[in-house]
Formats: C-alpha cells, sequence, structure tokens
C-alpha cells in the first residue's frame, strides 16, 4: 500500500500528532518497570511485605511500584527496589 500525504507511516507520530504519545510513553515504561520488579520478586521468593521490609517502606508502595496503571514513581523508590533485590538501577535517556 502506497502511503499518500494524509497518511502517517509511524505510530509515534499519530500519538505526537495526538498530544498522547508522552503519556503513552511514560505508562509503557511504567508497565516494563513494574513487570521486571514483579518477576525479579517471584524469581528470589519475595513476598510484598518482604520487600516493603528491605526497602525500609510501607507495603503501600510495593503496591504502587507494582501498579502498572500507577505512573507517579520517584528514584528513591526504583533505587531502593534495585537494592533490595541485589540489583543495580541503570537509567539511559536515548
Amino acid at each position: 500500500m502506497k502511503l499518500t500525504e494524509n497518511m502517517k507511516s509511524d505510530f509515534d507520530a499519530l500519538l505526537e500528532e495526538d498530544g498522547t504519545l508522552a503519556e503513552v510513553e511514560t505508562v509503557a515504561i511504567k508497565r516494563v518497570i513494574a513487570y521486571q520488579v514483579a518477576q525479579e520478586m517471584e524469581a528470589q521468593n519475595i513476598s510484598k511485605t518482604k520487600m516493603a521490609q528491605l526497602m525500609d517502606t510501607s507495603r503501600a508502595v510495593v503496591d504502587r511500584l507494582l501498579n502498572p496503571t500507577h505512573s507517579s514513581l520517584t528514584l528513591h523508590t526504583l533505587e531502593a527496589a534495585s537494592l533490595a533485590l541485589g540489583k543495580k538501577l541503570h537509567i539511559s535517556i536515548g
């Protein structure tokens, strides 16, 4: 199919035009983080309660961390979760 002038070839461009690209990217990133933390907790047999103890925080913070739709996270929480799992946090801008 040949693209015409009024057709978009890139989904990101469509989202950007719609003004929702940043929001969609934020949700996607949070879903990946929640999934990775949950997978590592499962691999290490760490409960939410234990994770909160290891992070020196409340169970509510862990619940928010693992909730893929809760997009508000701090670097402090991410670092605490990484350390609790014996991992190193890597952040890049690219």
